[in-house]
């Protein structure tokens, strides 16, 4: 997985204009570090508000905000007293260990030990009814550079104590400023949501990780033992912000009576989208994130390291193409006598192809193949009932046979390489020796190639089946792939029930691929049908 882990910072000599901000900064969707205190960076940012002085919990902030906002409710009044509770009794405990000498505030029960104001707006250009704050939008300013920037929302944040935030992204361009105390932030790019599990797309908090990454289970989501591989970590300290681009997940730690005010506004990209395009660009996103798992998916490696050949294509119009290619000179025929009538039945002693039916005349190689994929089908067929029915060992009676026992198979519905036998005998041979087996199937094994495409072609091995006929149609001119599909088809007493057999299998195999890739990059746990 590509995943971006930079964190970029840039030099101004002062705030940067509203042009730079958004050419230099924003349009690169990388975090940018945005610092008047440790490493000046965009200067005069933070430090210029009144509210960096006037809430500072150490020059007497606390006291000042109670009496901003001595008419909103009484939670908030709470609040600030739970906050200068706490502020005391942590000055109090650096100057003297002693128990006793801790003051006590409030008569009556105990204070909560933390308490979290999160999100709490300042200003809010959707809803206004849901400001609470307004008296405090006055201490702060609109840094320069976003002047051109229409803003959803500015929020006030502010706990008592240490507090984590979830794991989540936010939706909208953020600005995160530190008025006081200290913050630390870790960001993952979208690209690593996949490592995050985020929470299903149909739900209530579809923004946020699935998983505590303090003390996550690896064993129900495994994906997330290397996600701190792709992370930052930012500290903030008081003057500082840093831009956070929509859509990169972030967790923030904040130390004892943090104060921060963040800013809210839309990206480039989701004010320029238009409605009546919604569902166009929802297609062209799904489609992309379903070919980036099809394509290097996990249920498509053998062993380790090897998947499927991202250069073999996977269209599904390929054996489509093929009926269009054949000639149907199958006479009609009820009785099946064996592999001579089948064979003079099925017209294959045509030009270029007769001497890849005999047997003797296949290399080690593909013959070991052939071998290995009869005895597959062979062994998939139940002994028992097979008996009963053989009356002689004959490669003809057997033949009949494994046709009649394997009408009743069902194919086992495997995803996985690894899994399936059949798949990765056929994912590991050369198209043209593949070629050879599949003819000598068509001339000495007729019975048992129908019954394994009709019967035991699995989705992953119907994948790896039409991106082998892909690689042979490449390599093949026109005459030797009509001649090819002739014999391969000519084999089957229908040959649209062999097409459309390998057309499900694939078409299955695509949608548990798309089922997959919505739950890696959605967490949307599909319903649709198997």
């Amino acid at each position: 997985m590509e995943v971006s882990r930079e964190i970029r910072s840039f030099e101004f000599d002062q705030s940067p204009s509203a042009t730079e901000f958004a050419s230099q900064i924003e349009s690169n969707n990388l975090p940018a570090v945005i610092s008047s205190f440790l490493q000046p960076v965009f200067k005069g940012i933070i430090k210029n508000w009144k509210a960096f002085s006037k809430w500072n919990p150490t020059e007497g902030g606390l006291d000042y905000l109670q009496e901003q906002l001595g008419k909103v409710p009484f939670s908030w009044t709470t609040f600030v007293i739970t906050c200068s509770f706490s502020f005391h009794l942590h000055q109090i405990e650096s100057e003297s260990e002693s128990e006793t000498e801790r003051p006590s505030l409030l008569s009556g029960d105990a204070l909560p030990q933390q308490l979290y104001l999160a999100q709490v707006p300042i200003m809010n250009a959707e809803n206004e009814e849901r400001v609470q704050l307004e008296a405090l939008n006055d201490d702060i300013q609109t840094p320069a550079f976003l002047e051109t920037k229409i803003i959803a929302s500015i929020n006030l944040w502010m706990n008592n104590a240490e507090a984590k935030s979830s794991t989540h992204y936010d939706p909208h361009q953020n600005l995160l400023c530190i008025v006081a105390g200290r913050k630390q932030v870790i960001l993952w790019p979208p690209s690593a949501s996949p490592m995050l599990y985020p929470l299903p797309i149909y739900g209530e908090a579809s923004n946020h990780s699935a998983i505590a990454l303090e003390n996550p289970d690896f064993s129900v989501y495994p994906r997330a033992e290397n996600s701190m591989e792709y992370s930052q970590k930012v500290i903030l300290h008081a003057g500082d912000a840093l831009f956070i681009p929509e859509g990169w997940f972030h967790q923030i730690d904040s130390d004892n009576l943090t104060v921060a005010v963040n800013f809210w506004w839309r990206s480039n990209i989701m004010s320029s989208l238009s409605e009546h395009m919604d569902s166009y660009y929802l297609r062209r996103i799904l489609r992309r994130n379903f070919y980036k798992h099809y394509e290097g998916n996990l249920y498509l490696k053998l062993g380790q390291n090897q998947v499927l050949d991202k250069a073999s294509s996977a269209g599904t119009e390929r054996p489509k193409k093929h009926i269009c290619e054949l000639h149907y000179n199958k006479e009609p025929d009820q009785s099946d006598h064996g592999l001579d009538q089948s064979c003079k039945r099925q017209n294959l002693k045509e030009k270029g192809l007769q001497q890849k039916i005999l047997l003797h005349e296949l290399g080690p190689y593909p013959l070991q193949a052939l071998h290995e994929i009869v005895s597959l089908v062979h062994d998939h067929v139940n002994v028992a009932d097979l008996s009963q029915h053989m009356q002689s060992t004959s490669t003809t009676n057997s033949e009949l046979t494994v046709k009649d026992q394997c009408r009743n198979i069902v194919a086992t519905r495997l995803f996985r390489l690894e899994d399936d036998p059949i798949a990765k005998i056929l994912w590991t041979l050369e198209p043209c020796i593949l070629q050879d087996v599949f003819l000598s199937m068509a001339h000495n094994f007729p019975r048992t190639l129908e019954a394994l495409i009709l019967h035991l072609l699995s989705p992953v091995g119907a994948e790896v089946l039409t991106r082998k006929f892909d690689e042979m149609d490449r390599q093949a001119s026109e005459e030797d792939r009509n001649k090819f599909y002739q014999v391969f088809y000519g084999a089957f007493d229908d040959q649209f029930a062999a097409m459309n057999a390998i057309l499900n299998g694939k078409e299955s195999f695509a949608l548990q691929a798309f089922k997959n890739a919505l739950d890696k990059f959605l967490g949307m746990h599909s319903r649709l049908p198997s």
